[in-house]
């Protein structure tokens, strides 16, 4: 075989071998660099915390009155709306009073004839007895007959019977006079105490009977919360007692409460007691606010993390749980009571687990997270 053919079968086989080469090498993966943010870290851990009964019930005013009228008229005048601040004594309505203040110009000029009677009697008696004196000196000195002196005495006995029927019918006068601006009184509904209109059942024209409530206003000073209490519980519950009501209508506000009254008799349905908690004073108060009483059991060892590693999604709480590898995982948990800057946990996580104390907004997931 010559030279030329030589090469040319080299150059085939290095052809050959560089095309089988190529074909049976396979191509490498990329290799996916895990993102790496930084974040401080927390362990969950187990702590004893208050054990606490949780009560629900309604915020009502310590005293409400329904505002009737005591006599029957039509209302002609209202001077107070629902929402209105009044004060002790403050007319908020005005009933027909015509008739009544007619009754009572009668019993006034009734009085005053009566008056005039009386000082008309006791003018007759002084001058009975002072007649009844000279003829008694006149009698001593034997001047007069014992029947113009019995006279004198009976004239003056009859002016002591006139004065006293005079102040009767005096006294008489003035108890109808005194009814009758009772009567004009009632033509007036004024407010019982310092309190809040809350509602309104009439207006003017309408007809007012007594019983028939016009107005209802409660007692701003001073609220309680009505909790029901079911039986198996009410031993935790004792008069005097402090305890801690939070309102949902004032973002969770904490107030101060004191049990004041537990009622005796349980609710035949639900099987709870009624238990009336005294609140601390806040203008925020209002009457049909839901509210939460909390009652002491104890203590009990729970599962807690800082409520900043708490994510919410809706009506879901999750918290970013890392791995072995800290690599962050969205996770669900079910939270239990606030303890503090802390806040149980139910279900989701175990004891020792390492979490992302503040992750804010920032997506984590699937990133690893250095600790700060």
């Amino acid at each position: 075989m010559n030279r030329m053919s030589l090469i040319c079968r080299s150059l085939l086989i290095a052809v050959v071998l560089t095309f089988g080469i190529g074909c049976s090498s396979k191509p490498q993966p990329l290799v996916q660099q895990t993102e790496v943010v930084h974040a401080a870290t927390v362990a969950t851990q187990r702590a004893n915390i208050p054990d606490l009964l949780e009560a629900s019930g309604t915020v009502h005013a310590a005293q409400t009155s329904e505002l009737a009228s005591q006599m029957m008229g039509n209302i002609v005048e209202i001077r107070v709306h629902e929402g209105d601040r009044v004060q002790r004594g403050q007319v908020l309505a005005v009933i027909d009073d015509s008739q009544s203040r007619a009754e009572m110009n009668r019993a006034n000029a009734a009085d005053n004839a009566a008056q005039q009677q009386l000082v008309a009697s006791q003018a007759d008696l002084g001058l009975a007895e002072s007649t009844l004196k000279r003829y008694q000196s006149l009698y001593d000195k034997k001047s007069v007959s014992p029947q113009e002196f019995d006279e004198v005495k009976a004239r003056q006995q009859a002016a002591i019977a006139r004065r006293d029927l005079a102040r009767a019918g005096q006294a008489q006068s003035k108890a109808v006079l005194t009814q009758s601006r009772t009567s004009v009184e009632f033509t007036r509904i004024r407010a019982p105490f310092d309190g809040l209109v809350t509602e309104r059942r009439a207006d003017p024209g309408t007809l007012a009977a007594p019983g028939t409530p016009v107005f209802t206003i409660e007692d701003l000073n001073h609220y309680r919360l009505e909790a029901a209490v079911n039986e198996n519980d009410l031993r935790y519950v004792r008069m005097g007692q402090m305890v801690q009501v939070s309102l949902d209508a004032l973002n969770d506000a904490k107030l101060n409460g004191k049990v004041i009254q537990i009622v005796p008799a349980a609710d035949s349905a639900s099987r709870s007691f009624l238990v009336k908690i005294e609140l601390s004073r806040d203008t925020r108060l209002r009457t049909g606010l839901f509210g939460r009483a909390a009652f002491s059991r104890g203590e009990r060892s729970s599962l807690l993390i800082p409520r900043t590693a708490v994510i919410e999604r809706g009506q879901l709480q999750c918290v970013y749980v890392l791995d072995r590898n800290k690599v962050a995982d969205l996770r669900y948990v079910t939270l239990g009571q606030s303890s503090g800057t802390d806040i149980e946990v139910l279900a989701g996580l175990q004891d020792g687990e390492r979490l992302v104390a503040k992750p804010a907004e920032t997506d984590l997931s699937g990133k690893r997270v250095e600790a700060e």
